[in-house]
């Protein structure tokens, strides 16, 4: 293999960012995906970086821990983020995507890239001497997770995480239903299913009985140490754990006013659109392992929904992530191997973005070492450092999948007053500040 040349597996949110980082910077890729010869059990396009959970990117603003991780990746160039802008739906204050749209934009960039070359072929293991990344994502198929077992000693761990339904527009009773958004922040862009009391307490014990779906995909041993990541838990799981407890998470009526009543429900669950023509519509926070039939019949009781037609129903799926601290640096390269990067989910990442913003930290560091440079260590003072520093070192305690967010990133040298938003500001400053001089001093 030329020194001028890595290898990237997996063609991810995470794999496609890297692979585009390393192209930008004159290195050739071999990216190598097993789709469309083989899938795993969430992902059914042959297309790159297939969204699977939700079409969010969450948050837009940069006073927002993911919000100022998608402006950082921006002011880089990411191929991500130049994708989420292009094919953005209406949302609020969120960033969604028409997933479609958005997969087939990063699909069509790298497959038309002269410096990347796509295998489309399942891989058992990477070169033992080239400058390798492997983003093979949660689900990385049995053959690939063998090998980073035992050959690089990549011990893994799993959970679980789940998929939303996705309904159709037109079934949906806006006699009943509204659009609002939370706050009346940006537009009114979320249908609103309003609750009573009553139709809440019907609703939830429906829900916490129902039929979960059977495990067909996973080994039956695991589901004795099942793990369920809080950012992606099951509605019914989070239901179980106390009758009032999806009222403060994925159904809190707060901020959401009737305009026709000018009064807030006792509950209310949220719709967001899934694609730009505003055909179809995800539950907020309703990622299920319920059965089919149990998700036709619990979710039609909620109000406006009762004649729904589900285009999608909830799926769930295992992850597996390595135990980071012990393995990787901040730049995600291994330490006992450093030739060998990993990039997504697989890190301790959590979260579409944080998954590309891995993507880009290590096939900026990959293409770097192949030519010969020094690595980059981002700061912690920036989200993508933050992010970094906490996958290659943990906080001490057990390591866990983690979303972006302003706990791990390097406190203010100084107390601000203000308050959060004011603290926040200052976060965002200080790291922009701090990647507009990362790019003028390595010129990229």
């Amino acid at each position: 293999m030329s020194e001028k040349c890595i290898d990237i597996y997996g063609a991810g949110l995470a794999g496609c960012e890297a692979a585009w980082q390393a192209a930008r910077m004159g290195v050739k890729v071999r990216l190598f995906e097993m789709k469309p010869q083989k899938y795993t059990p969430a992902h059914h396009s042959p297309d790159f970086a297939e969204l699977v959970c939700s079409n969010s990117l969450r948050s837009y603003s940069v006073t927002n821990a993911v919000g100022l991780l998608k402006e950082e990746l921006r002011r880089y160039g990411s191929l991500i983020m130049s994708a989420a802008d292009a094919t953005r739906v209406p949302a609020g204050s969120a960033l969604a995507v028409d997933r479609g749209l958005f997969s087939a934009y990063i699909t069509e960039k790298i497959k038309s890239s002269p410096m990347i070359e796509v295998i489309e072929a399942e891989a058992d293991g990477v070169s033992e001497d080239g400058i390798s990344v492997i983003a093979t994502g949660p689900l990385t198929s049995d053959k690939m997770a063998k090998y980073i077992s035992d050959t690089l000693g990549c011990k893994g761990l799993h959970f679980f995480d789940a998929a939303a339904p996705i309904v159709d527009f037109e079934s949906i009773n806006m006699d009943v239903a509204f659009f609002a958004s939370r706050y009346d922040k940006g537009d009114a862009d979320y249908i609103n299913c309003p609750m009573t009391r009553e139709q809440y307490d019907a609703f939830w014990e429906a829900l916490i009985s129902a039929r979960e779906a059977e495990l067909k995909d996973f080994d039956k041993e695991e589901q004795k140490d099942l793990k369920v990541f809080e950012g992606c838990m099951p509605v019914e799981v989070m239901a179980k754990r106390g009758h009032d407890t999806l009222l403060f998470g994925p159904l809190k009526p707060v901020g959401l006013v009737d305009p026709r009543t000018g009064t807030e429900s006792y509950a209310v669950v949220q719709l967001r659109r899934e694609n730009a023509q505003g055909s179809m519509y995800n539950l907020v926070g309703f990622q299920t392992h319920l059965a089919f039939p149990e998700q036709k019949r619990v979710f039609s009781m909620i109000p406006g929904l009762e004649n729904a037609e589900f285009l999608r129903y909830g799926v769930m799926h295992r992850n597996t992530y390595l135990n980071s601290p012990d393995m990787l640096s901040p730049t995600y390269a291994m330490r006992e191997r450093p030739n060998v990067y990993f990039a997504g989910q697989m890190t301790g990442v959590e979260g579409y973005i944080e998954s590309a913003g891995s993507g880009f930290v290590a096939g900026l560091n990959a293409a770097r070492a192949a030519l010969g440079e020094s690595e980059i260590v981002f700061p912690r003072v920036t989200m993508l450092g933050a992010m970094a520093h906490y996958v290659s070192e943990g906080t001490g305690a057990s390591f866990v999948p983690m979303n972006a967010n302003f706990g791990i990133i390097e406190p203010l040298a100084q107390r601000v007053k203000g308050g959060k938003r004011v603290k926040y500001e200052a976060f965002a400053k200080r790291a922009l500040d701090a990647v507009d001089a990362i790019r003028l001093e390595y010129r990229f």
